[in-house]
């Protein structure tokens, strides 16, 4: 049975977390130097799901003051702030999905040998495989912050490295992250002998579910999760105004 929205929402977080957060008001202002924008959005406490206009007013100031973005994180039933943001001139970013599935799911299989290894830190050629696929420094170092049970994977085919992942667990949820097979590897099924690691992995930290973060754009890695059953489990995207800096 997979656990609820909220238990992997912050396992997100906590997975992929950000460099500095602090509170006003309802508001928790996450804060990094770079990373992507879910180490970086503004987002109401666990329990809020609305706030009014002095509220928004005063986080607007804040992020000035701490020269981060106007960058806000919208989750399940926040319509209203939403709404909000949209007329106050916020335009819609990377509407994303929260996918879990049972992580025994995907222990029923044996895996090829000599193709997937846990590897903690990363060795240079994953960080430049990462680093073709847009996973640079700055989500390194996010990587780096995390403080609970993490690994990542090396993906090897045919003697050479095909691929690499981040994973990290909270509680009983394992987050895979930055899942990439080198675009010459592709098309061999990598990518999901690569989340079944990552299941055993997660299981044998005592897991019970695997999530991904995933955009709805992104019907490569959509099609993926489905083909592997994963299901959808809760939502959120961002309202941002100006750029990201």
């Amino acid at each position: 049975m997979i656990r609820p929205y909220h238990n992997v929402k912050q396992a997100l977080e906590r997975t992929w977390p950000c460099e500095r957060q602090c509170e006003l008001g309802p508001w928790r202002i996450f804060q990094s130097d770079g990373g992507g924008k879910r180490v970086c959005a503004t987002r109401l406490a666990f329990d809020q799901i609305a706030a009014s206009a002095r509220q928004i007013d005063g986080a607007e100031q804040a992020l000035r003051d701490l020269n981060q973005p106007l960058l806000f994180h919208i989750d399940e039933g926040q319509s209203e702030l939403d709404k909000t943001l949209e007329k106050r001139g916020y335009h819609l970013v990377d509407p994303t999905d929260l996918l879990a599935q049972p992580v025994a799911d995907l222990c029923d299989q044996a895996l090829p040998k000599t193709t997937l290894f846990e590897i903690w830190p990363p060795l240079i050629i994953q960080k430049d495989i990462w680093a073709a696929g847009g996973v640079g420094p700055q989500r390194m170092n996010v990587m780096n912050r995390a403080t609970e049970a993490k690994t990542s994977l090396l993906i090897r085919w045919k003697g050479r490295a095909a691929g690499t992942a981040y994973l990290a667990c909270h509680g009983a949820v394992i987050m895979v992250h930055a899942l990439i097979i080198s675009p010459k590897q592709r098309g061999q099924g990598l990518a999901k002998w690569a989340m079944r690691k990552a299941a055993l992995w997660g299981q044998s930290q005592g897991c019970s579910v695997l999530a991904v973060a995933c955009t709805k754009e992104n019907s490569v890695a959509q099609n993926l999760y489905s083909s592997l059953g994963m299901k959808h489990v809760g939502h959120y995207h961002y309202r941002l105004k100006g750029d990201l800096r």
